[in-house]
């Protein structure tokens, strides 16, 4: 379990990266490029927020990431192994929707943004159960 302690920490430490950038872009370049697009004061304004909404969660998230895998290195919980897992999905599903829709003018498909705070709140219940339960997750050979 070290190993997967070791890899959340370092894809949490890239998220970490990846959102102060795109939050540093979004407040200082964004503004303009976007008005270089022909884009209106209040299309602009949405995207802004969109994208600030984007690196907020991005950042929860991978501050979440450094707690699970150091609390995971002495606990070894799947609990928190399934919520890291579904935090890497929500946070890429979720923030990646978003600046999709600000950075591209596109999504895939216009549930990715639900449908990872869809998972996001899934992880944080893991974290809930986990911590009530106090035992691991049924794998699918030992539920029923």
């Amino acid at each position: 379990m070290q190993n997967v302690s070791r890899w959340l920490l370092v894809l949490a430490g890239i998220s970490g990266a990846i959102a102060v950038g795109i939050g540093a872009l979004g407040a200082h370049s964004l503004p303009k490029q976007l008005e270089k697009r022909g884009l209106a004061p209040e299309a602009i304004a949405k995207k802004l927020d969109q994208c600030e909404l984007g690196a907020r969660y991005q950042m929860y998230h991978a501050l979440a990431l450094v707690a699970i895998a150091l609390s995971n290195r002495a606990r070894n919980s799947r609990w928190l192994t399934v919520a890291s897992v579904l935090f890497l999905i929500g946070t890429l599903c979720f923030s990646g929707g978003l600046y999709s829709i600000v950075f591209a003018d596109q999504i895939l498909h216009w549930s990715i943004v639900p449908l990872g705070g869809t998972t996001l709140i899934a992880a944080w219940l893991c974290i809930a159960a986990g911590a009530l339960r106090g035992s691991e997750p049924a794998t699918l050979s030992s539920a029923g």
